[in-house]
């Protein structure tokens, strides 16, 4: 693929001769240079704009070592990681840590689980899947322990110790004592005459500059936010008094003057995990890692959290995000997720896609756009009816496509695009015509005859073997999947029989997939040794490693051999989602002997 071919001719020809693709406002935000406008300043230049860059579709940026090399990396939700410092949730300082481990051991990046923004007030409304907010970072990433001055009580060092301790993720006690350390130490270093040391004062009021209003208001969210959960209402402005619910009407404006320390404390907390992440970034990169951190993009944002209070007009009314009727959700699911209207979503240079595409790829060198189907139409549920009652709405793939592309090229970001069920005819070639990466999982990479080999996997993708919403691939194996669907309902008994028959098949359809690579299955289908798994999860790695795929995720419950999942779509109560901790500790997974092993295999199969 040459360098050419991955960039826009229009794009290349404006940073050839100088011209920024982004510029600030008024209000301090930074916003997208348009095609128009380059064009229209190449023509001042005296520079000569071919006719291909006026039609050509943009598309987004792939770096150049990818030509002619395969990479992989190491996937995994933050929150999983145990260690002997955290403080009961994996932080950014743990993340650090586990990129400088994978970066040392060869891998090219670490992907991430969306690090956005939740209900500070709710903390059990953990899904990173349903946050307030895209265009802001979670506050419970923050390692505490490496603020300057940070002194803990002893009920607090003890709270510590029973907060590492729990299997499960106990949202509500560490955003407790997160939030309460937190607080101390910002009225602390008040009361001492500035927040921060001098240099950091200005990053921060640099910060707040350039994040404008937006942040002030997602500030200002979380502080109503917090006193309506202390009244006994609910963290999301929908149960708030209706006084409250518009963020411009007097009586908000009024409450804010009341509250201005508290508001610049909830910016503060941005500003701390924003210059953390940026830490993650820079000590990922400085370990050899290429590309560094990938992050993933959610498709939608609650329907009562900090975006939709803060700007209701770009927001669907009445309807949220789901899916129809499918043979793995019967009734099909509504996902209670706002959607952006689609005149709204790409309008204007500050329009918000470009806001929250920034917001990602600001840290990143790849991100994944969660459900990419959303980059063409999205299955809009009405608020009084069922999935079956939604229909399909269309949304400017184009001009997305356009802001994916001058993004991505701006911050040197890859592109992923989770293109997985039923895709509407002709996006998977748009797709990879615009150098979006698709994502390719093993177990669903199959048709009636078997699995694909692996040179028919395509080259622009990303190749796995599960993910955040599957078993690990012993789970897989035993058919896991399907019982736990039945178990939580998602399924009847026939449908889950008849899924258990067809897993009989596919292991089958991957022993003769194997086969032509030289590799093996376990020899028992209903049982699994620990020696099975290690071979069936090693040999399963070997086989997406050969394909053409550009990247390769290895999935880290895997490595520690996790025997629940992490989440199970289409529940809600009935299984606690996003809050199992992994079995081993961070400072024992270079001591795993399959983490070894998989290591080891990967220097064979995709030197770096």
């Amino acid at each position: 693929m040459p360098d050419h071919a991955l960039k826009t001719d229009l794009d290349a020809l404006a940073r050839d001769h100088g011209i920024a693709p982004y510029r600030p406002t008024p209000e301090g935000k930074v916003i997208r240079v348009s095609s128009e406008t380059k064009r229209k300043l190449l023509r001042a230049l005296d520079v000569e704009v071919p006719e291909s860059s006026e039609a050509k579709m943009p598309v987004c940026f792939v770096p150049s070592f990818l030509e002619d090399s395969k990479v992989w990396g190491i996937s995994l939700e933050p929150y999983e990681l145990r260690s002997a410092r955290n403080w009961g949730i994996g932080d950014f300082e743990d993340l650090a840590q586990l990129c400088e481990l994978a970066g040392s051991a060869g891998a090219d990046f670490v992907g991430l689980t969306p690090l956005h923004a939740p209900f500070l007030a709710d903390p059990n409304r953990c899904s990173p899947y349903e946050p307030s907010g895209k265009q802001w970072l979670n506050p419970l990433y923050i390692a505490v322990d490496l603020l300057p001055g940070v002194a803990l009580t002893q009920s607090e060092e003890t709270e510590i110790n029973r907060l590492r301790s729990t299997e499960l993720v106990d949202y509500v006690g560490v955003a407790k004592l997160k939030l309460a350390v937190l607080r101390r130490v910002w009225r602390e270093r008040q009361k001492a005459g500035g927040i921060l040391m001098a240099e950091d004062q200005a990053a921060f009021s640099a910060f707040c500059d350039e994040r404008g209003s937006g942040l002030r208001r997602h500030a200002l969210f979380e502080v109503i936010s917090a006193e309506m959960v202390e009244r006994g209402l609910g963290a999301g402005w929908r149960s708030w008094p209706e006084e409250l619910q518009d963020p411009t009407g007097e009586a908000v404006q009024h409450f804010a003057q009341s509250r201005l320390d508290e508001i610049e404390f909830h910016m503060w907390l941005q500003f701390l995990a924003h210059r953390q992440l940026q830490e993650v970034g820079e000590r990922a990169r400085r370990s050899g890692m290429r590309i560094g951190l990938y992050l993933d993009l959610a498709v939608g944002e609650a329907l009562d959290g900090s975006a939709t209070w803060s700007r209701r007009d770009v927001y669907v009314r009445d309807a949220s995000i789901g899916i129809p009727p499918e043979p793995w959700a019967l009734e099909g699911q509504d996902w209670r997720l706002a959607a952006f209207l689609p005149a709204k979503i790409a309008d204007g240079e500050d329009a918000p896609y470009c806001r929250i595409v920034d917001a990602a790829m600001r840290y990143a060198g790849a991100i994944r756009i969660d459900h990419a189907a959303a980059l063409r139409r999205l299955f809009i549920v009405p608020s009084d009816g069922t999935p079956a009652e939604g229909a399909y709405v269309n949304y400017p793939q184009s001009a997305m496509f356009d802001v994916l592309a001058d993004a991505s090229h701006a911050h040197e970001c890859l592109v992923i695009g989770e293109d997985l069920g039923i895709l509407p005819e002709g996006l998977q070639g748009d797709l990879a015509a615009a150098h979006i990466l698709s994502y390719k999982i093993l177990s669903y990479e199959r048709d009636a005859t078997g699995f694909k080999p692996v040179e028919d996997y395509p080259a622009l993708a990303l190749a796995c073997i599960s993910t955040q919403d599957h078993q690990t691939i012993g789970g897989w194996w035993l058919g896991k999947d399907v019982e736990m669907r039945r178990k939580h309902g998602l399924i009847d008994d026939a449908t889950a029989d008849a899924q258990l028959a067809e897993r009989v098949k596919e292991r089958g359809y991957l022993a003769k997939a194997f086969e032509v690579e030289g590799l093996t299955v376990p020899t028992e289908a209903e049982e699994l040794s620990d020696e099975d798994v290690e071979q069936l999860t090693l040999n399963a790695y070997r086989f997406v490693a050969r394909t053409p795929s550009m990247l390769l995720a290895i999935r880290l419950a895997d490595l520690t051999r996790e025997k629940e999942p992490t989440n199970v779509p289409g529940t809600s109560e009935s299984y606690p989602n996003w809050k199992p901790k992994l079995s081993v500790s961070l400072e024992q997974f270079s001591d795993l002997p399959l983490f070894r092993t998989i290591v080891a295999a990967m220097h064979e199969e995709r030197p770096r």
